[in-house]
């Protein structure tokens, strides 16, 4: 039997939290262990006092368990913090699954009312689909999610949709993946990154590479030196002095690039982590097998560059040590060493980095997509089909609603069709609008649709259903409504779109809204557009008799038992319940 996603999440917390319990334990017994060997080794020396053999061997064996067993609990501490992690996935799965959103970012940033259709049918927003779909971890995952949903594009839809079902079952590797990606938290972003990698010039010589090693080499024999052959200290003491000065020279050079990496140092750490994941996995689909090659294109795994760099900017940051960056500045040039590291891997990989970036926050954002079609099992993926009909449906619903509040509908709109849709207040009609609009954007997404089944031709989505005023742009609610209009005009003139209307004209008398609302669904008709408008507005569903392209469909209300009731269903024809009249005298407003 197919295990659920509420199965699977719940598996899983309960697996991490065990394995997390486990490791619990084991921190606390590398914790005391560690605690009895330096207690041990004081005691030793202590008890032995004068004993200079029992003392060196003391210091020399507890040292040693302590420093193992420090590493090991380093290890131990990054692998709880990696559990938790995976804990709180599969928690805040488990609580979306129940209707739980409020961890989950809305994106109200992103929105953005000039798009063709964002917020129109809230992709952004407060309960919106982005709030329901977004799981990425990367500031650039997060952008590329963003773009996948703004970008209108019927291209490749059947490659998409074997991009996210291929992904979609790899729930336990995209968990690692998440879990990994959000372990640092960057402050950079990689276009930025990107940016200052190719406009960054190499301010350090070429010396850099073969001058701070001579000079540790001769630091180290004057130690020797000083040490088995009675030299003077003083020899090291200029030395070392020479070495500070050296430094100092390009003390300036060094620090104005410290400044820049210092913060970028998080997003290498985070990404090369990434990458081994990637490489570490093999993909079938057309559009993971292209994306993963893009990380193979030097001699060397672009995990392993990507954290030799970071190695760098560690190495680099331990200038920040007074009393190490004074002798590793003084004895191994050590400031100089690693800024010269640091230029020439930019100078050697700044054209592969964008690649890297870019493989890293398409996963990031796939992974998003591919979650959101396990957690919706029931959805169905569209068959893309060039036949008459743009949509062909059955059991069409909200993808937002709860399963157990939608009630869905069979849709068919040919092309070239254009639908009018009438009905009282809250009957549906606006639902019905999003539900369409979601259903052709999931569909070129690649995304499972909410439908029982669906054909359809592939098209791009423009709508216009919610207009404001507005005053930084002083302009009136009707024209804002009419540049709306005329985006939806010019649109069309260079490209095939599905036009969803929302009572157009409303910032207008009846009279006019009627006449104008006629005339604006005639051009769209003789433009061969296939769409569909809602409105309250019966005579517009008297042209439905003049051109075979428009068809009447409403949502109907009925009054029983002086009480409201709505099936929200799908009928053709035209809607002869209105409600406002009886919500009035029941809500006692007149």
């Amino acid at each position: 039997m197919k295990i659920t996603p509420f199965e699977f999440y719940t598996t899983e917390e309960k697996r991490f939290q065990e394995l997390f319990s486990k490791v619990q334990k084991q921190l606390r017994t590398y914790s005391l262990i560690r605690f009895v060997a330096f207690v041990s080794t004081i005691f030793l020396i202590y008890f032995f006092l004068g004993n200079q053999n029992i003392m060196l061997t003391s210091v020399v064996v507890g040292g040693t368990i302590f420093g193992v067993f420090l590493k090991k609990y380093w290890r131990k501490k990054e692998e709880k913090e990696y559990l938790s992690r995976l804990i709180a996935i599969n928690k805040l799965e488990l609580a979306v699954l129940k209707g739980d959103t409020s961890m989950l970012d809305r994106g109200d940033h992103f929105k953005d009312p000039k798009h063709a259709y964002s917020f129109d049918i809230d992709v952004f927003g407060e309960s919106s689909f982005f709030q329901f779909l977004n799981r990425t971890s990367t500031t650039a995952g997060t952008e590329k999610l963003v773009s996948l949903l703004n970008e209108n594009s019927i291209d490749g839809i059947e490659q998409k949709q074997e991009t996210v079902k291929e992904l979609a079952v790899l729930a336990k590797w995209r968990q690692k993946y998440a879990a990994l990606a959000s372990s640092v938290q960057t402050e950079v972003s990689p276009n930025e990154i990107i940016r200052w990698l190719h406009s960054h010039k190499t301010s350090l010589p070429g010396f850099g590479k073969w001058l701070p090693l001579v000079f540790s080499m001769v630091s180290l024999l004057l130690v020797c030196a000083i040490s088995f052959l009675n030299i003077s200290f003083n020899f090291l003491t200029i030395w070392f002095f020479v070495g500070l000065g050296i430094s100092g020279v390009f003390i300036k050079k060094v620090n104005h690039l410290y400044l820049r990496v210092g913060k970028v140092k998080a997003t290498f750490q985070q990404y090369y982590k990434l990458l081994e994941v990637l490489e570490g996995k093999e993909f079938s689909s057309e559009s993971l097998v292209q994306m993963r090659s893009k990380i193979n294109t030097s001699e060397k795994k672009a995990s392993k560059e990507m954290a030799v760099f970071f190695n760098y900017l560690n190495a680099l940051d331990q200038r920040n040590n007074v009393i190490f960056a004074i002798f590793g500045n003084g004895l191994l040039l050590w400031d100089f060493k690693q800024a010269y590291r640091v230029e020439r891997w930019m100078d050697a990989n700044k054209d592969y980095v964008k690649d890297w970036f870019e493989v890293i926050s398409f996963f990031d954002a796939y992974n998003s997509l591919a979650n959101y079609a396990f957690n919706n099992p029931e959805f169905t993926y569209a068959t893309i089909s060039n036949e008459v009909s743009v949509i062909d449906a059955k059991g069409l619903g909200h993808p937002s609603l709860a399963a157990s509040k939608r009630i869905t509908s069979h849709c068919i709109i040919a092309n070239k069709d254009f639908f009018i849709i009438t009905g009282a207040n809250m009957a549906g009609k606006s639902t019905f609008l999003r539900t369409v609009s979601f259903s052709i954007l999931m569909s070129n997404m690649g995304l499972p649709v909410c439908a029982q089944e669906i054909r359809y031709n592939p098209v791009k989505l423009i709508t216009s259903i919610r207009n404001s005023d507005s005053l930084s742009e002083d302009t009136s609610y009707f024209f804002s409504e009419l540049k709306r209009l005329k985006y939806i005009v010019d649109a069309i003139k260079n490209d095939n779109y599905f036009i969803v209307l929302d009572e157009i004209l409303k910032g207008t008398n009846s009279t006019d809204k009627a006449e104008g609302s006629q005339k604006f669904v005639e051009k769209l008709v003789a433009s061969n557009t296939t769409g569909i408008i809602a409105t309250h507005d019966l005579s517009l569903c008297e042209i439905e008799s003049e051109y075979e392209e428009i068809h009447n469909y409403y949502f109907d209300a009925e009054i029983k038992n002086d009480e409201l009731y709505f099936d929200y269903k799908l009928k053709k024809g035209v809607c002869q319940n209105m409600n406002a009249s009886f919500l009035l005298r029941k809500m006692e407003i007149v």
